[in-house]
């Protein structure tokens, strides 16, 4: 067997994690198959690379000697790979055959992988979810997603350390979803202040956003009443029990009997990013998937023709304020 690049990633992935077993989980690769691999590299270098018992995972005299080697070898090849695609490239229109694309939820993310399957059929697409922005961050940052679409709350950005390029899809007026027949839904929007005695309920995430929904409740006057944190089909649940009102973005789809309504004044707002690694060949074709965001964007919001009609009177809000930050 000849040793090659995959090999090299494998056996860092080991002494990265210190274990087989969940140096099989990172690559996506079952612990057996990992382990017949890691032998015949070991065959083929003729000696162990690591000392394995029930505390993990340690690098042997030829494993140090090893990963010396791939860890100069790997970021090379990393960089001449990059450098041979900008040089090949054609410009921001250039395909990649394979996106990584991270979010945090919504329909942005759902509208750009229906335009890039139109776009390249041939593309292999996977996503990631995660509730926080600092985790698809740091995945974009250490080349395990390509793009991370996320939402940050008002005139936040994502933490700097991360090193990524944030380009602003459209900024929205938080809205409150609620029954239809809520004695405060009687208006095309709705006023915080009066909203004092109930109980709001939401998934977890959103970075500063309660701290943001708090300062924000303060401002009307009141603290909230109190605050349920659950995943999103039960909060949905209780909202339509009539337990509970929760913030919801304007281009939600709300069941039967329930309605997305703005808050008057728009006291929070919801920044919709998507973010990059500058040096990533990503960065070639993120124009186009900025495009694509903005797009996907206005078809749902589009579903929400109250909202459309609301901002109005709101211009600083919705898609004109684009800027990269």
């Amino acid at each position: 067997m000849n040793l090659e690049l995959r090999h090299l990633k494998v056996v860092c992935a080991i002494a990265e994690t210190g274990s087989v077993t969940k140096a099989a989980s990172l690559l996506g690769l079952a612990q057996p198959a990992l382990t017949a691999q890691l032998q015949r590299i070991e065959r083929t270098l003729g000696g162990p690379l690591f000392e394995r018992d029930r505390r993990g995972a340690r690098p042997t005299a030829l494993g140090e000697l090893v990963l010396s080697r791939a860890r100069v070898l790997l970021p090379a090849m990393k960089g001449l790979q990059d450098e041979a695609a900008r040089l090949a490239g054609s410009g921001p229109d250039t395909a990649m055959s394979r996106y990584r694309i991270g979010a945090i939820g919504g329909p942005v993310v759902g509208g750009m992988v229906t335009r890039l399957s139109a776009a390249q059929p041939d593309a292999q697409i996977s996503t990631h979810a995660s509730y926080y922005v600092d985790e698809l961050a740091a995945m974009t940052l250490a080349g395990k997603l390509d793009f991370a679409q996320v939402g940050i709350c008002g005139d936040a950005i994502p933490a700097a350390e991360h090193g990524l390029v944030w380009q602003t899809i459209a900024m929205d007026g938080v809205c409150v979803l609620m029954p239809e027949d809520h004695p405060q839904a009687k208006g095309m929007e709705v006023d915080l202040a009066e909203l004092s005695e109930l109980v709001w309920t939401g998934g977890p995430g959103g970075g500063c956003f309660g701290d943001c929904f708090a300062a924000a409740c303060a401002r009307a006057g009141f603290a909230p009443k109190q605050v349920l944190e659950t995943d999103i089909r039960c909060a949905i649940d209780m909202v339509e029990s009539g337990m509970a009102v929760m913030l919801a973005q304007p281009s939600f789809r709300p069941p039967a009997g329930l309605v997305t309504l703005p808050m008057k004044g728009a006291p929070l707002r919801w920044r919709q990013m998507l973010g990059w690694h500058p040096e990533s060949t990503a960065a070639q074709v993120a124009p186009r998937l900025v495009t694509m965001a903005r797009e996907a964007y206005l078809e749902a919001s589009a579903r929400n023709p109250l909202y459309i009609e609301w901002l109005e009177d709101y211009p600083q809000l919705g898609v004109e304020q684009l800027a990269t930050v």
